[in-house]
C-alpha cells in the first residue's frame, strides 16, 4: 500500500470547509475555486458520506447555501454545520440573553433568541460593524456583568477573499477577552500583566472550529466515528488542528488562506497537503473506504 493508501484507508465520511476550499468569497458573493463544483459532485456520487463544516458568520446558513447553489454546488441547508444555529441552541439551553455584535446578514438567525437585558456578549464576523462604538458597547456590557460571558462564532485570525486577506473575528474576540483585568487597574499595570501572561480576563467560549464540540456535532450528523472521518480545509489551525484533536484525519488544501509556511507549522502537521479540493477528491476516491 502506498503512502496515500495508508493515510486514507478506512475513511467513510468527509467534512468539507467552505470558504477557501469551495469558493473564495468577495464582491457578488464569491467565485468557485477551480474544479471545486465538480469535485463536490463526484464526492457526493461516491459511497462516502459528505457534510459541510463552516465558520461562516457573515451570512445566515440559508443565504450561504443559496449562494453556493447559484454557483453550481450540490448542497442543501441540512448538510451544513454552521456556528450560528449551534450558538442559538446553546443560548437557549443556558438561559443566556446576548448582546449581539454580528453582521446584519446573520442577525436573522437569532430572531427567536431573547436579547433583552443582556447577560452575555456574542460576537461574529461583523466586518464593518466592528466600529469603535460597537466594540466599546460590547466591552461595556461585559464589564457591567458580575460573571461576564463572551461567546465567539469561531476564532479565526484571517480569511481570504477575492480582494485579498481579511481580518477575522478572532482579533476582536481577543480584544474583548483582555479588558476584564478590571477598570481599577492603571493602564501601565494592565500592560505589564498582559505582557507577563497574568491577565485575569475572561476567556471566550468558541462556537465553531476549532472547538471540539463543533466537530463532534458535525460527526454525529455525518454518522461516522472520528477515526473514520477526514476534514478538508485551508486553515492549518482551525480546520486541520481542530479536526486532529478530535481524532480525525485532516488534509490541507493549498487554496484560500493557505500559506507555504503552514507546511512547517511548529505544532500542527496535516495528514497530507493537496493543491485543491479536486486533487483531494481524486485521492479519496482512489484510496478511501478500503
Amino acid at each position: 500500500m502506498d503512502a496515500w493508501g495508508k493515510r486514507l484507508a478506512g475513511v467513510r465520511g468527509v467534512l468539507l470547509d467552505i470558504s477557501g476550499v469551495l469558493l473564495d468569497c468577495g464582491d457578488g458573493g464569491g467565485v468557485p475555486i477551480a474544479g471545486s463544483v465538480e469535485a463536490v459532485a463526484r464526492l457526493k456520487q461516491s459511497r462516502l458520506k459528505v457534510r459541510f463544516c463552516t465558520n461562516e458568520s457573515q451570512k445566515s446558513r440559508g443565504r450561504l447555501v443559496g449562494l453556493l447553489r447559484r454557483l453550481g454546488f450540490d448542497i442543501c441547508e441540512g448538510e451544513v454545520t454552521a456556528p450560528a444555529p449551534a450558538a442559538c441552541l446553546m443560548l437557549k439551553e443556558r438561559g443566556l440573553r446576548p448582546h449581539l455584535l454580528v453582521h446584519d446578514a446573520v442577525r436573522s438567525e437569532f430572531d427567536q433568541v431573547d436579547t433583552s437585558n443582556p447577560n452575555c456578549v456574542l460576537i461574529a464576523d461583523a466586518v464593518d460593524g466592528f466600529s469603535y462604538q460597537n466594540v466599546n458597547k460590547a466591552f461595556q456590557v461585559l464589564m457591567e456583568l458580575d460573571k461576564p460571558v463572551l461567546i465567539s462564532l469561531g476564532n479565526g485570525r484571517y480569511y481570504k477573499q477575492t480582494s485579498g486577506l481579511m481580518l477575522d473575528v478572532g482579533a476582536y474576540m481577543k480584544a474583548l477577552e483582555v479588558p476584564a483585568l478590571g477598570l481599577s487597574e492603571p493602564p501601565g499595570v494592565a500592560l505589564v500583566f498582559l505582557e507577563k501572561g497574568y491577565a485575569c480576563g475572561i476567556k471566550a467560549e468558541v462556537v465553531g472550529k476549532p472547538a471540539p464540540e463543533f466537530f463532534k456535532s458535525a460527526l454525529q450528523e455525518l454518522g461516522v466515528q472520528a477515526h473514520q472521518a477526514i476534514m478538508i480545509g485551508d486553515d492549518i489551525v482551525g480546520d486541520v488542528g481542530g479536526a486532529q484533536r478530535c481524532g480525525m484525519r485532516a488534509l490541507q488544501v493549498r487554496t484560500g488562506k493557505f500559506r507555504p509556511s503552514d507546511e512547517h507549522h511548529p505544532e500542527v502537521k496535516a495528514d497530507g497537503y493537496v493543491d485543491n479540493l479536486a486533487e483531494a477528491v481524486d485521492l479519496l476516491l482512489q484510496h478511501a473506504d478500503k
